[in-house]
């Protein structure tokens, strides 16, 4: 008997790892990742106790926008933990923004009119390493904490609050169906007229923007706002791109802040190139920020004077509406502090 032909083998279609996925393998060793930079030895200020007070985390994808053989990559500085951040400076806090004044319970901060900030999350898909919450007592103050009921009580009470601010950490760290029961608790309050959204994470991990993320915010019954936060233009790529396109289509207006950072974008070809490329992805310019001065990130800190000139520079070379607001937060100020 001839024996029957075996059947064409059947490709196995690949399927992408989700951004779950793509989290959990995020580089957490510092020295991982001077190797996959090809800089092994090439850092000797690498600080094992900065990394053990404020972990390394990055996701893989933004690695890979790191420039290979350069210690002085802009991104890789942002993350990279070194032995200036433990060597104490005078006027550096725990608490630079004045966090722990504005807490008005439940993981709500309080600290502009009409606004309620929730911190809804202590988690992040990157730890940059000038976060001026970077020693945020989160295991006390998260907004999660019983099933958001405190924190919709707190802004239920209060009618001069019209707009809910979702901050962290990263709220885009968070199931999509959290942000769900979250929003769907906060549309049971009349007087929340705008939802204000601050993530990194279409920036760091743009995989999160996925069909679920992007279902959720097109229902939402508010205007919402996307705030982003990029530092560099190298940190936008295609996979960036298309995200961003993707929020776009459900409405949302997305916005950039950026933190003024030594070696990272302290000159005005710098932030010109970020300005240009982040609007090239559909995003406008919002605020640049003077560094808050919380311990650890002195190393980070560019003085006023040259922040000044460098905005000054940058007026000069980008029409008006690519010039982000030179800014500072300063602690029992009704707002952001232009400089």
């Amino acid at each position: 008997m001839i024996p029957a032909a075996p059947l064409p083998m059947q490709p196995v279609p690949f399927t992408p790892p989700g951004w779950q996925q793509l989290w959990r393998d995020a580089v957490r060793d510092p020295r991982e990742l001077l190797t996959l930079l090809g800089l092994e030895d090439q850092v000797p200020d690498l600080s094992v106790d900065a990394a053990a007070q404020f972990p390394l985390r990055v996701p893989r994808g933004f690695v890979a926008r790191m420039r290979h053989g350069d210690p002085g990559d802009p991104l890789l500085r942002q993350v990279l933990p070194l032995d200036a951040e433990m060597r104490p400076m005078p006027g550096f806090s725990l608490d630079a923004v004045g966090d722990g004044a504005a807490k008005a319970g439940d993981g709500v901060i309080r600290k502009y009119n009409g606004r309620a900030l929730l911190v809804t999350t202590g988690s992040c898909a990157i730890n940059c390493r000038y976060c001026f919450r970077r020693h945020f007592p989160y295991a006390e103050e998260t907004a999660a904490a019983g099933g958001w009921q405190g924190a919709i009580d707190l802004i239920r009470a209060d009618a001069s609050l019209h707009e809910v601010i979702l901050s962290g950490g990263d709220p885009w760290s968070l199931a999509t169906h959290k942000l769900a029961e979250l929003t769907d608790a906060l549309a049971t309050v009349p007087h929340v007229r705008r939802l204000r959204i601050h993530t990194r994470l279409p920036v760091v991990l743009p995989q999160r923007v996925d069909e679920a993320l992007l279902a959720w915010l097109d229902a939402l019954p508010w205007p919402v706002t996307v705030v982003l936060h990029a530092n560099h233009a190298n940190e936008f790529d295609g996979q960036v791109d298309a995200a961003l396109g993707h929020l776009r289509a459900t409405g949302a207006h997305l916005l950039n802040q950026a933190v003024l950072l030594r070696g990272v974008n302290d000159s005005v070809d710098a932030l010109a190139d970020l300005s240009e490329r982040g609007m090239a992805a559909g995003v406008l310019p919002y605020y640049l920020h003077q560094l808050d001065r919380v311990q650890g990130a002195a190393h980070f800190e560019v003085d006023d004077d040259r922040a000044r000139a460098l905005h000054a520079g940058l007026a000069k070379r980008l029409s008006g509406y690519l010039v982000p607001r030179l800014v500072r937060e300063v602690a029992g100020d009704p707002g952001k502090r232009p400089l």
